[in-house]
């Protein structure tokens, strides 16, 4: 992975462009035929002393703010997290009375594809998981812990909700 003086100028014009470590790959394989993996591109990045430009991260659409939300909801208002920070994941809320409530983890759990918790009506808190066959799964508190049906219906369609509002 040796380069000479040229190709680091444009290696590091390219970075400078922004592009992502994925495209770097592809331009070392097209423009000068080194192919590289992704893990050495990062080195060879960083052997280079260079920092990749952040990619902006998407921003959570706003409420409108004459629409209804929850109680309690802080609608229209912008978020108090700095600018390119992404804010902690929210502890799960306690489900309203009679109801489910479900919140994602911002990282998913190992070997899931998504993941998060969950309060069901009777005040029980449970993780849930979907794997990568898209199978739900849910580990709950104590062995042998089993919602209502209610509250497992609760939970898909709150469930159903939290991803969509994700775009998943």
């Amino acid at each position: 992975m040796n380069l000479d003086e040229e190709q680091r100028k444009k290696v590091s014009a390219w970075v400078a462009e922004g592009l992502k470590l994925s495209e770097l790959q592809n331009r070392l394989a097209a423009e000068f035929g080194l192919r590289l993996t992704y893990m050495d591109v990062r080195l060879l990045v960083d052997d280079l002393k260079l920092t990749p430009k952040d990619v902006e991260p998407a921003k959570p659409a706003e409420v409108l703010q004459g629409a209804p939300g929850p109680a309690g909801s802080k609608a229209g208002k912008p978020s108090a997290s700095p600018p390119g920070r992404t804010p902690p994941a929210p502890s799960p809320k306690p489900a309203p009375p009679g109801g489910v409530s479900v919140t994602v983890d911002t990282l998913a759990r190992p070997g899931a594809v998504a993941s998060g918790k969950v309060t069901f009506s009777d005040g029980q808190t449970a993780e849930w998981y979907f794997d990568q066959m898209g199978r739900l799964g849910l580990v709950p508190p104590s062995p042998g812990y089993r919602p209502s049906p209610e509250d497992l219906q609760d939970f898909q369609q709150a469930l159903d909700n939290e991803l969509s509002k994700l775009g998943m």
